[in-house]
């Protein structure tokens, strides 16, 4: 069971409300004390004075050697002593004196000092009641202040994570300035300065995989002109290789400058998968609006990964706007399945190796067109890929091949 709840805002309103219940508390036990002390204090001087009158005046009404007397204020005032008492019930306030073996006392109501008591404990409890109850309101309204702020401070830093152009300084406000304007003030200056660490990175990425073209490209000329034979075609596959990693290279960096925009179009999905795919099931049509260049990159690096690192049969479904490719290998590693593809990781050696760019360049051209790329093992075995493309309106249900 936890003790304060788990927003920041429910938080502060708890702790604000039990200071404000903890000190009105404490300031009525003590305005208690002090009032009972002060008129118990009065009331035993005026008994004590009514005394002494009647020691000096014997005529004064007074009671000599009451039996009610209580045994305690019996024996205080043994000895010529004089003493006050309150009885048990505190409605009955006692004074003695003795003189001559005698003891002469007098005893009054305390019915109206105890009624005056309790009046002021009622309003005592009503003012704590105020004053929790404010303070209550209190934490409320600045625990829903500095929440706000703080959710806004995470919202402009998702939008800084997705690559949108936010500060979380502007989002929540110049003022006050707090703990959380500072917090927001180092999270620009990280995100400013891992945004300028990650634009050089992709800068020389993209600089190294484009000065590679050229001499990839005369390797390629050579490669063809080499005479007939073994050698030639290892070199030629070896060349082709490495021309493919450097274009992807240089895709994995155009679009990590998230400056790629989707050219868009009306297409028939299950006709546009059919054209390029020979064997797809097609559950329901839908046509949607995308890039049919980025969807058909998609597409194509989903079979290739499928065929490379996978196992027979491999399998493309069409459900509306949701395209699964499947193959029966080992599956994805754990690793992709929690973090998602990343560039130059080959996973596990059960499906084989690679550089990992197929997938990424997926989930990137997916991200492009505002579609979502999942990558799951079915509990059957092997490995599915799951592309859902938005704004598709559907057509039909049936099923073929």
């Amino acid at each position: 069971m936890k003790l304060f709840p788990a927003t920041l805002r429910w938080r502060l309103t708890t702790v604000v409300t039990l200071v404000s219940a903890a000190v009105a508390v404490t300031l009525s036990l003590l305005v208690h004390q002090q009032f009972a002390r002060t008129q118990a204090e009065q009331a035993r001087r005026a008994q004590d004075e009514w005394v002494q009158l009647l020691l000096r005046n014997p005529g004064v009404d007074g009671q000599v050697d009451d039996r009610e007397l209580p045994a305690p204020l019996r024996d205080a005032v043994r000895g010529g002593n004089r003493a006050t008492y309150l009885d048990r019930s505190g409605l009955v306030l006692w004074a003695a004196a003795e003189t001559g073996g005698h003891v002469v006392s007098v005893r009054t109501s305390y019915a109206a000092q105890a009624q005056a008591l309790s009046t002021l404990d009622q309003e005592l409890m009503a003012g704590s009641a105020v004053v929790t109850a404010a303070g209550a309101v209190l934490g409320v309204v600045l625990g829903a202040g500095m929440a706000r702020r703080l959710r806004r401070a995470a919202e402009a830093a998702r939008e800084v994570a997705a690559g949108e152009p936010a500060r979380v300084r502007d989002a929540i406000g110049a003022r006050p300035r707090d703990e959380t304007a500072d917090l927001a003030q180092a999270v620009d200056a990280m995100a400013d300065a891992l945004q300028s660490r990650l634009a050089a990175e992709q800068r020389v990425t993209a600089d190294i995989a484009h000065e590679l073209r050229t001499p990839v490209t005369g390797l390629v000329t050579a490669a063809e002109l080499l005479p007939p034979g073994r050698p030639a075609e290892l070199v030629r596959d070896r060349v082709a290789a490495l021309r493919s990693l450097v274009e992807d290279v240089l895709e994995v960096a155009r679009l990590d400058t998230a400056t790629e925009r989707a050219e868009r179009s009306e297409v028939d999905l299950a006709e546009f998968v059919q054209r390029r795919v020979p064997d797809v099931v097609i559950r329901a049509g839908a046509r949607v609006s995308t890039d049919p260049r980025r969807l058909e990159r998609i597409l194509a690096n989903l079979l290739a990964n499928a065929r490379r690192h996978g196992a027979p049969p491999v399998t493309v479904t069409v459900d509306g706007a949701t395209i699964r490719v499947r193959d029966h290998g080992p599956g994805y590693p754990d690793l992709l399945l929690r973090e998602g593809p990343a560039r130059f990781r080959t996973g596990t050696a059960a499906r084989g190796t690679g550089h990992g760019l197929g997938l990424t360049i997926a989930v990137a051209q997916a991200q492009v067109l505002g579609a979502s790329l999942k990558f799951g093992n079915p509990p059957d075995g092997g490995a599915q890929a799951t592309l859902h493309l938005p704004d598709a309106v559907r057509e039909g249900n049936h099923e073929g091949i």
